[in-house]
C-alpha cells in the first residue's frame, strides 16, 4: 500500500510541476512578447534583452502562483482510476454507492475543496515545524529570512503525499480499491 501512495504521489507531483511551470512560462512569454511588440519592437541589444528577461522573470513569479492553483485543480482528476502498484483511487457518486468511471471537473468540486483545505493545514503545519527548527538549530531569526515561493512549492508537494494517505482513509467519497 505504501508503494501505491508513493507512485501516486510521484506521478501527481510530476504532473503538477510540469503543468504549472509550462503554463507559467507560456503566459510569461506571451506577456513579455506583447510588451515587446507594444513598445515598437526595439532593436535587440544587450539592454533590451536584459529588460525582456527581467520582464519574463517578473511575470513568471506572479503567474506561477496562479498556474500552480490551476495545476492543482487539474491534477486531481487524473489521480482517480489510474492504477499504481495494484491499487487505484476511486471516486464515488454523491450517494456513495457506485464508482464513477467518467470523472468530470464538476464531480471533483467538493473533493477538491476538502483536499485543498487539507493541503493548507498540512503546509501550515510544515511551516510551524520549520519555524521551530529554524529557531532551535540555525542562526536565522525567523521564517522569512529563508522562506521563498520555492520552499512553499516544496511544502505543497510534500503535503500532497500525506494528503493522499489521509484522503484515501478519511474522505467518504474516495476509496482505495485493489485492481
Amino acid at each position: 500500500m505504501s508503494k501505491f501512495y508513493l507512485l501516486l504521489w510521484l506521478s501527481w507531483a510530476l504532473r503538477v510541476t510540469v503543468c504549472s511551470l509550462v503554463l507559467a512560462c507560456g503566459f510569461s512569454f506571451l506577456i513579455t512578447l506583447f510588451l515587446y511588440f507594444n513598445q515598437g519592437m526595439p532593436t535587440p541589444n544587450e539592454e533590451v534583452v536584459t529588460a525582456l528577461f527581467d520582464l519574463f522573470k517578473f511575470w513568471f513569479a506572479l503567474l506561477w502562483n496562479f498556474t500552480f492553483l490551476v495545476a492543482l485543480f487539474r491534477s486531481l482528476k487524473y489521480i482517480f482510476n489510474n492504477p499504481h502498484a495494484g491499487y487505484e483511487l476511486k471516486l464515488l457518486n454523491c450517494k456513495r454507492d457506485e464508482v464513477l468511471q467518467e470523472i468530470g471537473y464538476g464531480d471533483l468540486i467538493k473533493v477538491w475543496r476538502k483536499w485543498f483545505m487539507l493541503l493548507i493545514w498540512l503546509v501550515g503545519s510544515f511551516m510551524i515545524l520549520s519555524l521551530a527548527y529554524t529557531y532551535m538549530f540555525t542562526s536565522l531569526n525567523g521564517v522569512f529570512e529563508w522562506f521563498t515561493i520555492y520552499w512553499l512549492f516544496g511544502f505543497v508537494l510534500v503535503a500532497g503525499y500525506f494528503s493522499f494517505i489521509m484522503m484515501g482513509s478519511r474522505c467518504t467519497r474516495v476509496k482505495v480499491k485493489r485492481c
